[in-house]
């Protein structure tokens, strides 16, 4: 099983979501879950896109983390 991350904002009236390490692959949904539901179809399509056009699965090369800065 592989793993990639998605970055998840909050756009106002929705969610959306991106992985940076797979390039155009995002989603939508009208709360923080849908959102996630949604991107996860989205990587599994996309992988299998990937893999029916015989192009290689990106490497996971991005992370985050969050810090604390003085207010």
């Amino acid at each position: 099983m592989k793993k990639f991350l998605i970055v998840i904002e909050d756009a106002g009236l929705n969610f959306s979501a991106y992985s940076p390490d797979l390039p155009g692959c995002v989603a939508t949904g009208a709360t923080r879950d849908e959102v996630e539901s949604n991107m996860m179809e989205a990587i599994t399509f996309h992988l299998e896109g990937l893999t029916a056009d015989r192009l290689a699965i990106p490497q996971n090369r991005s992370f985050a983390e969050m810090i604390a800065v003085p207010s």
